[in-house]
């Protein structure tokens, strides 16, 4: 899909500008004095993740946040529905949401869900048992709105030396593709949409297929290969003039290679967020991880038992997308779309430079 979508507001500033670390202010502080305060709330196939902010100037300062690994989407590429057990541990996640929500006395949200709720057959009926135990009433987003958010989010990140990136977005029941164009010569203009894909598979999606506790060379190139088809029409039709790009990659995945590259003890969203990876930095984490046990893994502070079996999912994933793009950098992302919820948010009404 082409020139349909279009990023809001003005060009992307540096991405030390981008996000302020988060401050704890408190309950009940960061809404007083009629200041602005917004809550962006992702409700993905495999996690549920909330971040709260006030804009500061060109910025916004992150003044709580919320993530657990819920597993919505667990065997919906199968049964077609949301398990009862999964929408109770749903539930369980978003009613501490709510809860921060109104002691941060949020003044305007957004809280969306994706893949799972638009492939579940049962996904009003979760909806209304969530709006009824919680007050929360989801949005459940098209791909679309999905890829445009992922670059929002992540925009801050382009090279600002280069022409542009693919960006992908690995997630739990989908993945999206976005090739994202900017002129370096022109930093004042925003960077442009020039194509996007969505796929229907993602880390849990592909993992239930295969299997993620052991994976063996044979399931791993057979994970690649069912990607590979997915991905090859993109990137024959815009695989072209990849002089200037790097790719650009946000997701659990990809923050965990960078976790395990950095040889952190324990995952620092500080060091990881931004950092460059090269191609052979990438096929050697790859390959150190492909080469750990399960309970290995599931040991690993940046991977732990929630992700050790799904990572692997995510690099065979990673892996067709960086054969069909084949280019020398990738960029980490530790943020996306609830970061580029708040950034529309904050630039339609006007309070964010």
């Amino acid at each position: 899909m082409e020139d349909d979508l279009r990023l809001r507001g003005g060009a992307p500033r540096d991405a030390r500008h981008a996000i302020v670390d988060m401050v704890d202010e408190g309950p009940g502080t960061a809404g007083a004095h009629g200041e602005h305060v917004y809550a962006a709330l992702d409700l993905g196939t495999n996690n549920c993740r909330l971040l709260i902010a006030r804009p500061t100037g060109d910025s916004f300062r992150v003044v709580d946040s919320f993530s657990r690994i819920i597993r919505l989407g667990e065997g919906v590429s199968t049964t077609g529905r949301i398990s009862d057990a999964a929408i109770s541990r749903a539930i369980g996640a978003l009613a501490i949401c709510q809860e921060k929500i109104k002691q941060r006395r949020v003044s305007r949200q957004r809280l969306i869900a994706t893949e799972a709720c638009r492939a579940a057959g049962n996904a009003d009926e979760f909806c209304d048992r969530v709006e009824d135990a919680t007050g929360i009433r989801l949005e459940i987003i098209d791909r679309g709105t999905e890829a445009r958010l992922a670059v929002t989010g992540c925009s801050p990140l382009l090279d600002p030396h280069g022409r542009g990136a693919v960006l992908f977005d690995i997630g739990g029941g989908s993945s999206e593709l976005v090739r994202i164009a900017r002129d370096p010569a022109r930093p004042d203009l925003a960077p442009t949409i020039r194509a996007w894909m969505s796929i229907p598979l993602g880390v849990v999606t592909l993992a239930e297929k295969f299997g993620g506790r052991v994976v063996t060379d044979d399931s791993y190139a057979a994970m690649v290969t069912e990607v590979a088809g997915h991905v090859a029409p993109f990137a024959a039709a815009h695989g072209d003039d990849l002089g200037g790009l790097h790719l650009l990659g946000t997701s659990g995945t990809v923050t965990t290679l960078a976790g395990l590259y950095l040889d952190l003890i324990r995952y620092d969203r500080r060091r990881v967020d931004g950092i460059w990876m090269n191609a052979d930095e990438l096929s050697a984490t790859i390959g150190k991880l492909r080469g750990m046990s399960y309970h290995d893994r599931a040991a690993n502070h940046c991977i732990g038992t929630e992700r050790a079996d799904l990572v692997l999912a995510g690099c065979a994933i990673l892996d067709a997308v960086r054969t069909a793009f084949p280019l020398p950098r990738l960029r980490v992302a530790d943020r996306g779309l609830r970061e580029g919820m708040l950034v529309e948010m904050m630039r339609e009404d006007g309070v964010l430079g």
